[in-house]
């Protein structure tokens, strides 16, 4: 999926979140959003979900995802930092993602096999009792499932141990390999595996958009620095 800005702002009331962002990811990049608490990465996010309307131009393969995103849905998936705190059992849950997404549940359940999730076990438990592994691994397997043309990641490995972390680059590479990718990560490890270009977003603007190689040449600083909040002062 390819994106396109063209001088998109947001405010929330007096406050201007983005200021004028313009850049184009070109479809099949693997793209790292870097950048400070408050820079605007969520509100970027959010757009491109299509939970926020904007100002300028958003396209994603030619579509608004404000104006389209009942067209754009099915072509997105997203795992989020945190599972919603919901009360359905898993079972209810896969059910109905699989049904509005035209997912096959044999799907879902084969990436949820290998990533050493007993689904039938979990069934009948309700999503927010889980553990923070467990709904990692099972927003991913939906995420993996759909098939999506654009993944957005949210420090999608944030609650997995080591073995399961690996798990999930094996099967990212193997299910999304050629797929546009949006990674907010600061881990480094996730960025080695998955990114090839940085955005660094700045009180609102891109500060840099480019490979990794030469956002780190350009700054003299090692992966570690650019991924903490200190490199950008």
């Amino acid at each position: 999926m390819e994106i396109e800005l063209q001088d998109v702002r947001k405010r929330f009331g007096d406050t201007e979140v983005l200021r004028g962002l313009t850049l184009r990811i070109a479809s099949g990049q693997r793209v790292g959003l870097v950048g400070p608490n408050g820079s605007g990465k969520s509100t970027l996010v959010r757009i491109l979900l299509g939970l926020l309307a904007a100002e300028g131009k958003v396209r994603m393969d030619g579509l608004d995802p404000f104006w389209d995103h009942a067209r754009l849905l099915p072509k997105v998936g997203y795992v989020p930092q945190t599972a919603p705190n919901l009360g359905a059992p898993v079972s209810e849950v896969v059910q109905t993602v699989c049904g509005l997404r035209g997912i096959p549940f044999a799907s879902v359940q084969a990436i949820c096999d290998e990533l050493s999730l007993d689904l039938h076990a979990l069934q009948n438990r309700p999503l927010r009792n889980l553990s923070g592994g467990m709904k990692q691994k099972l927003l991913i397997a939906l995420a993996l499932a759909s098939r999506a043309s654009l993944y957005i990641l949210d420090e999608p490995t944030a609650s997995l141990d080591a073995p399961s972390r690996e798990l999930f680059f094996r099967l990212y590479a193997q299910h999304a390999k050629d797929q546009t990718l949006i990674l907010c990560s600061h881990r480094l490890e996730e960025v080695r595996q998955l990114v090839d270009h940085v955005l660094v977003l700045a009180e609102g603007k891109s500060t840099f958009f480019g490979p990794v190689s030469d956002f780190l040449k350009q700054r003299g600083v090692s992966i570690v620095e650019v991924l903490s909040s200190e490199v950008y002062g």
